[in-house]
């Protein structure tokens, strides 16, 4: 192997066996640290970066091995990195003797990956072939053994069966591959997703999806397809039918903000209320929890709204009264009052004294913030409705007496 083109300072981070059981946050951290490295120098030498991403993805799985990856943490973090250093790989502009070499260095890495860590570098081996020729080549290196895998067992595996397939698709060779996913003992999206690019690259974007909608099943990761199918949509010019049939779920997030943030990025030229409005609907049995998306995304009226439909978390209901008291009073008495309204209706186990009185003394002052004595004697009405109420629990009700 020649000198690498650049001292990598990620090296000494990933040693064999560098972390251990507990050791899932700092090499993740370590992870990202790498790919900043890497990404840096792509600025000025994609070629070196190249072969900084493969020594990196060398390096991953003699590094991670004893890691505890039971919360999934890691793998996410990984994947990220392992995306990044794969479209660095695929882009740079290297001569076709080197990048053979790069080949065998990765399909030895993805040999000695005990977790899986590079399945994107599996999938994307057409990709990294660098051409339709070299693909179509590896191709016909791997159907022989792909077909035998499956005539000896059922269910039977091999690792590179998605690299079979990624490399009929960037030869061109769609309806063999299509042929070859209608041989698979069972076909799953992992099989699918290649036959659904091959269709969009045939022009056929209604058997596209309607090949894709076919992993709607169990075990499939509906969101995946989701994003593939709103992609193929949006690629072929029909935005309508890519908004209203997978938006929602193709844009699944941690939190209801990033679902409706992602669409809203998605989809520049629609009213970033209506999609809010939207996201609302597909999911009616609880409006509240869109509360914070609203408010942050500074629909406040729809927020207040929101508040009263179905419970929403009261610390986030008390933290909107607080920060909102003096740039929009009215807002703020409307979550403090939605806020005492929930706890009233028994809504929540662990709210304290101190939750009761914030969110009352929070409705007055708001009231009279702004300014007006209809507003003032309605809030007051309304605790004193929370006070009187066989309805609401008791113990809130005997700390508004306090």
């Amino acid at each position: 192997m020649k000198e690498a083109r650049n001292k990598w300072k990620f090296r000494q981070r990933f040693r064999a066996n560098t972390y251990g059981w507990s050791a899932s946050t700092p090499a993740a951290q370590r992870l990202r640290e790498a790919l900043s490295e890497i990404k840096a120098v792509k600025r000025k030498d994609p070629v070196a970066a190249a072969e900084g991403a493969i020594i990196l993805m060398e390096r991953i799985w003699p590094a991670l091995a004893h890691i505890d990856t039971s919360s999934g943490a890691l793998g996410n973090a990984t994947a990220k990195v392992v995306h990044e250093l794969t479209e660095i790989i695929v882009s740079a502009p290297v001569e076709a003797d080197e990048r053979e070499q790069w080949l065998g260095r990765l399909g030895q890495a993805i040999a000695d990956d005990g977790a899986d860590y590079l399945r994107e570098v599996r999938e994307r081996w057409g990709e990294l072939c660098g051409s339709a020729e070299r693909a179509s080549r590896e191709a016909d290196a791997l159907l022989p053994t792909v077909r035998y895998v499956w005539s000896q067992s059922r269910g039977g595996y091999y690792s590179g069966i998605p690299s079979c397939m990624s490399c009929l698709l960037v030869s061109g060779r769609y309806q063999e591959l299509l042929d070859l996913i209608d041989e698979a003992p069972f076909v799953w999206w992992h099989y699918r997703q290649f036959g659904v690019r091959a269709l969009e690259a045939m022009g056929k974007i209604d058997e596209a999806i309607e090949y894709a909608e076919l992993s709607r099943g169990l075990n499939d990761p509906h969101a995946v397809m989701a994003r593939a199918c709103e992609g193929i949509l949006l690629r072929a010019g029909r935005a309508y039918d890519a908004y209203h049939r997978y938006a929602l779920d193709a844009h699944q997030a941690g939190t209801y903000l990033a679902t409706c943030r992602s669409i809203i990025r998605t989809y520049p030229d629609k009213d970033p209320r209506e999609i809010l409005q939207d996201c609302i609907d597909r999911k009616p049995f609880e409006p509240g929890k869109w509360f914070a998306a609203a408010k942050t995304l500074g629909f406040l009226d729809l927020a207040a709204e929101l508040a009263y439909r179905s419970p929403v978390n009261i610390a986030t209901l008390l933290r909107a009264a607080h920060d909102f008291r003096e740039t929009d009073p009215a807002f703020s008495r409307m979550s403090a009052m939605a806020a005492l309204h929930w706890m009233g209706q028994g809504a929540f186990y662990e709210i304290t004294d101190h939750d009761v009185r914030q969110a009352r003394d929070l409705a007055l002052s708001a009231a009279q913030a702004e300014g007006s004595q209809r507003t003032i004697g309605e809030t007051s009405q309304f605790i004193a409705r929370l006070l009187e109420s066989d309805d609401t629990d008791e113990f809130v009700r005997r700390i508004l007496r306090t």
